[in-house]
């Protein structure tokens, strides 16, 4: 890794109804990049759950601060020394009949350094395919970044990425966090397109740390975990199954790359 470059990482699941081994396989997947060079992993949308149902979540809601999935951000943050960004936590809120889909990021010292609460909740009908998550997820309403050391961050939680006006209410970002649970229809036909587009578009790195297989309950996601970098170039791709992608993140690279194409100083609207 060069001394002016920040190592970067995407966690790819499939995950399951078991919190435990989710988090066990998290967690080895964590080390792993931390072990690679990444100071900051992130992890994908329904990272400690993915049930037979969408209605699990709301059994296993954990309270704002306390709970197992919290805990092990905090944790295994603090171990290695990195920057976790937990893809999405049910965490529970006033309506007992819905969570809020919070993406969680640790410092290195385990102290929570941001929560962003999903805004755009997904709703697709295709044959026997049929997803609502407002029956299930209580909408957030707040659009959340945090600072680190090679510059601003957005989070994101998966359908977001439909949604450009987000990515430009983050603001100056170096980089923006994706994490998600594509489906395999809807992830073959636009994931790649859109990775891209708000990669140029905000002249930003993209994360996207995704479920990439068949879960237990049938459902299969589009996987494709990977970086994008502020060209649009995709850096690292994983198809499918768990494991991990790799970047380096040059703060001066991309400081260049806007100087030559100054887009951003462009904008009239």
């Amino acid at each position: 890794m060069t001394a002016r470059a920040f190592g970067i990482a995407a966690v790819q699941m499939v995950s399951g109804s078991d919190v435990a081994a989710n988090l066990a396989q998290a967690g080895s997947l964590v080390s792993a990049a931390a072990r690679g060079g990444a100071s900051l992993v992130l992890l994908p949308e329904y990272f400690g759950i993915l049930g037979a149902h969408a209605s699990d979540k709301i059994r296993l809601a954990e309270r704002d601060g306390d709970g197992p999935q919290q805990a092990f951000l905090s944790r295994t943050a603090r171990e290695h020394g990195i920057v976790l960004v937990g893809g999405s936590v049910p965490i529970a809120c006033d309506d007992p009949a819905r969570v809020r889909s919070a993406c969680l990021a640790y410092g290195a010292d385990g102290a929570r350094l941001a929560r962003y609460d999903k805004i755009h909740l997904f709703r697709f009908a295709h044959g026997d395919e049929a997803y609502d998550e407002t029956r299930t997820i209580e909408r957030g309403a707040e659009v959340v970044a945090l600072d680190a050391p090679f510059g601003r961050i957005g989070l994101t939680i998966c359908y977001d990425l439909r949604f450009p006006e987000l990515y430009r209410a983050l603001g100056d970002c170096a980089l923006v966090c994706v994490p998600s649970a594509f489906t395999w229809t809807t992830g073959s036909a636009h994931w790649h397109l859109l990775l891209r587009a708000r990669a140029v578009e905000n002249q930003t790195w993209v994360l996207a740390a995704a479920q990439g297989g068949v879960h237990e309950n049938g459902r299969r996601t589009w996987g494709q975990t990977m970086v994008v970098n502020s060209w649009g170039t995709v850096l690292g791709e994983r198809a499918e199954g768990a494991g991990v992608v790799l970047a380096e993140l040059d703060p001066a690279a991309l400081a260049a790359r806007r100087a030559q194409l100054p887009a951003l100083t462009h904008r009239v609207l």
